[in-house]
């Protein structure tokens, strides 16, 4: 993962002429971080193609009506003398086919290393402009831990979802995490992942090696 002000792909560090450099947790290389997820690149078509979505293959779906518009954000905590808030904006992701998900919302939940909540994840409202190759949300999401109480290990993870007609379900597109020392305050873009989502870390899949992130704007408030 890295972080970067936003500029065009001839502006940005991971962008070379005649190539892509994939940049965070994986490599085309093949090194690996000696701590975090193990990360696969080896499903990546060489033309930085996503491979062929396999709608069976440990997706996590939901049977369900489509999704309200007003989402379940929660409000900001309340102060606390030498505690630290942390608000996240989702501005937008980037994804090949943005403008043909229904009803696309983005999961926000707070994990500890195992895996099990800390907060309760809340779900934004539903984007509110899509145009390809972004689905634009610019929404606040108050997390409802201060981060000084956060255990050794939490990650903040975010679940791209959108609704599907044909089969009635929520289904999970991709999903992107953070951990503790990437919290710092200004714009962040996030690599993108395939599901299914695996809250252990233990092994992540790039979604694609095209310059396409979910990008955040993160504040840090000391009270």
């Amino acid at each position: 993962m890295f972080r970067l002000e936003k500029s065009g792909p001839a502006g940005c560090p991971w962008y070379q002429p005649g190539g892509l450099l994939v940049p965070g947790r994986a490599e085309k290389s093949g090194t690996k971080r000696p701590t975090g997820p193990e990360v696969d690149i080896s499903v990546l078509n060489l033309d930085g193609e996503e491979e062929e979505e396999e709608e069976t293959r440990g997706e996590r779906t939901t049977p369900t009506t489509p999704k309200p518009t007003s989402g379940s954000l929660l409000p900001r905590l309340p102060p606390e003398p030498g505690m630290t808030n942390l608000t996240l904006r989702i501005e937008r992701i980037g994804l090949k086919d943005a403008g043909q998900h229904i009803d696309p919302y983005v999961t926000v939940s707070v994990k500890d290393v195992s895996g099990i909540d800390l907060t309760e994840p809340q779900d934004t409202p539903i984007a509110s402009k899509k145009e390809d190759p972004y689905v634009y949300f610019n929404v606040d999401v108050e997390i409802q831990r201060h981060v000084e109480k956060m255990p050794k290990g939490t990650a903040i993870f975010f679940e791209f979802k959108h609704y599907k007609p044909k089969k009635r379900m929520t289904s999970i597109k991709c999903w992107a995490f953070m951990e503790m020392d990437e919290l710092k305050s200004g714009p962040a873009s996030i690599e993108l992942y395939k599901k299914p989502t695996d809250f252990k870390r233990k092994k992540v899949n790039l979604l694609t090696v095209k310059p396409l992130f979910l990008e955040l704007y993160l504040t840090l408030t000391k009270d």
